[in-house]
């Protein structure tokens, strides 16, 4: 006999469902690129029907654009958390390195690498790359201020110094597509001397202080709580009929 029960649909916020989509299409956008993402494939992954991703992004070049904002800025908020709440800032540095010029972070590399390639032709793309090497920049220059101020760092300019050893990182990450196992170490290590050189910090300080973190500290690094309201913003009627409960 067959069974009567019928598969209950959820209705949810826009805000969520909205919230739910870009974070699928990110998903897709560091596991197999931005070029995977389509519209129709965001649907099948969530298992909703086409039109209630178009409801929310009318073009797939919307949805890519917000992906990679999503990766980016999530990726960043992991790393360089803007509200520092324990450790000093040369603490904060040397948890970024440990995590940003490691293997697991060779995925965030190539999403910057597709993501710049594809920006010439993309405009939406572009402008959010834009936005995303602006917030890197301001955010590493405010740990840097921190530590001027707190911790012994030295230099002139702040934005300048995060400028630079952003650079470096950017050169190294450009390698993720081609693999980096034999990176030799002083290569590996690079950005991390060139931050104490640029800081006036003594030759080691940074790594020294990477070897005293924990793994408990990286995970937290690694998985950092959802942020608020980064998605929400589209408002209108949520189609429910189009939103089967998976």
């Amino acid at each position: 006999m067959p069974s009567s029960v019928q598969r209950k649909r959820v209705r949810k916020s826009p805000a969520a469902r909205r919230a739910e989509i870009v974070a699928a299409a990110a998903q897709v956008a560091l596991t197999e690129g931005l070029e995977c993402i389509t519209l129709r494939r965001i649907a099948e992954d969530l298992d909703v029907r086409p039109g209630l991703i178009s409801h929310y992004f009318p073009s797939a070049e919307e949805l890519v654009a917000e992906a990679f904002g999503r990766a980016a800025g999530r990726e960043l908020d992991a790393l360089l958390p803007n509200e520092r709440a324990e450790g000093s800032p040369a603490r904060y540095l040397a948890r970024f390195f440990a995590l940003a010029t490691g293997a697991a972070y060779d995925d965030v590399s190539r999403l910057w690498i597709n993501a710049r390639h594809l920006s010439r032709y993309r405009p939406a793309l572009r402008e959010r790359v834009g936005v995303q090497e602006a917030a890197w920049r301001e955010r590493f220059a405010s740990v840097i201020e921190d530590g001027v101020r707190d911790d012994g760092f030295r230099t002139d300019s702040p934005l300048l110094t995060a400028i630079h050893i952003l650079v470096v990182l950017d050169g190294l990450g450009a390698q993720a597509n081609s693999g980096t196992v034999d990176r030799p170490q002083a290569v590996a290590q690079l950005a991390v001397t060139t931050a104490e050189r640029e800081l006036g910090l003594e030759n080691g300080t940074l790594s020294r202080l990477a070897d005293k973190l924990t793994e408990a500290d990286l995970d937290r690094v690694r998985n950092p709580p959802p942020p608020s309201g980064r998605t929400a913003g589209l408002h209108g009627h949520d189609p429910a009929r189009d939103e089967p409960h998976s």
